[in-house]
């Protein structure tokens, strides 16, 4: 299966164009001298964040991408044409990484970001520039330089403010089909959801937030096993995760709590930042408890490693309301920190050093 949030492309920036040694030949100039023009530049490859496109799609079929060459300087101090520049437009959220070196070029995280690829090459110089009091009728002229190329990989991570992790059929999709408009699969009977799904959660008609709803964790994510893994990258953006957690699970010798500390070993293995991203835990499935009470205390006195707890019935909404207005007040005094913490910060100065 693929997975259409990925790819490698080849970009070519454009050759600088080539300058020239030429002279003016004109009737009655018997020494018109040097007028040989510069190359024009090559043309560059730049990428643009477009809100209007949601996947990679279109890279997985078009991997190869060309800008223009300059064209070459010519007589009568005419200076070549320089090679058109070439936009690719992307997601917002897409990540491109230099495949040989490993550098993050780029990471466009709002609409209409735009960032350099490729540099095309620069023009060459034309004899004009090599004239002189000693030498007035120079014959040397430069190439124009070659463009940038690279081999890049493109990677789609999903812009969430909340990621839902857990074990397959923790209730995640029915989670979000409960609090969102967002209408995965959801069924009485143990699967996985095979993709990402995101919903938007509106609390109040001028307060929302994005939610996403990765596929199911088993043991072993992080050396990848399962499709969880897969995904888990798509977690980086996310400001706050919720760990839905099966309080009732069909199998009576399957144990919440060591499936509880299991997903938190595969989050620590994959990424230790990931793990310490502010993290709630979310018992669900109250409804199938004769003694929800008894069974959610003993959970929370065995496992407590979370910031907060709650207990919700995502079947039936029982707590999801007063799960997302906690969410919500949580987003917004994050988003008062941010505000706060660049406040703070002292602004550089703009003098140029002499």
């Amino acid at each position: 299966m693929k997975f259409i949030d990925e790819s490698r492309i080849e970009v070519f920036a454009g050759k600088g164009g080539n300058g020239i040694a030429s002279f003016r030949r004109e009737k009655y100039i018997e020494k018109g001298g040097p007028d040989g023009g510069d190359g024009g530049r090559g043309g560059s490859v730049y990428a643009l964040a477009d809100r209007n496109i949601n996947t990679l799609v279109d890279y997985r079929f078009t991997r190869t991408h060309r800008a223009k060459n300059g064209e070459s300087g010519r007589g009568s101090d005419c200076y070549g044409k320089g090679g058109d520049d070439i936009v690719l437009r992307m997601p917002v959220g897409t990540v491109i990484t230099d495949l040989n070196s490993g550098e993050v070029i780029a990471d466009l995280t709002r609409d209409g970001e735009k960032s350099l690829l490729a540099q095309g090459g620069k023009g060459g110089l034309g004899n004009l520039h090599f004239k002189s009091s000693t030498n007035r009728a120079p014959r040397q002229c430069t190439q124009g330089e070659p463009g940038e190329q690279r081999e890049l990989q493109l990677e789609l991570k999903v812009l969430a403010d909340v990621g839902l992790l857990g074990m397959p059929n923790a209730g995640k999709s029915t989670f979000i089909r409960s609090v969102s408009a967002a209408k995965p699969k959801v069924a009485d009977y143990p699967f996985t959801t095979l993709h990402p799904n995101l919903g938007v959660v509106r609390v109040s008609p001028e307060k929302s937030f994005v939610i996403a709803d990765i596929p199911g964790l088993i043991e072993g994510a992080a050396e990848g096993a399962g499709l969880g893994h897969q995904f888990l990258r798509h977690l980086a953006r996310t400001r706050l995760l919720l760990h839905l957690v099966d309080i009732a699970p069909m199998n009576e010798d399957t144990d919440p709590v060591q499936e509880a500390r299991a997903i938190l070993d595969e989050l620590k293995k994959y990424d230790p930042a990931l793990y310490n991203k502010p993290r709630w835990l979310v018992l669900n499935k109250l409804d199938l408890l004769e003694d929800s009470d008894a069974k959610v205390a003993a959970f929370l006195a065995a496992f407590s490693d979370y910031d907060r707890q709650f207990a919700i019935s995502a079947i039936n909404g029982g707590g999801c309301k007063e799960l997302t207005y906690a969410i919500m007040e949580h987003l917004l005094a994050m988003a008062v920190q941010e505000q706060d913490a660049a406040a703070a910060d002292p602004q550089e100065s703009d003098a140029d050093t002499i």
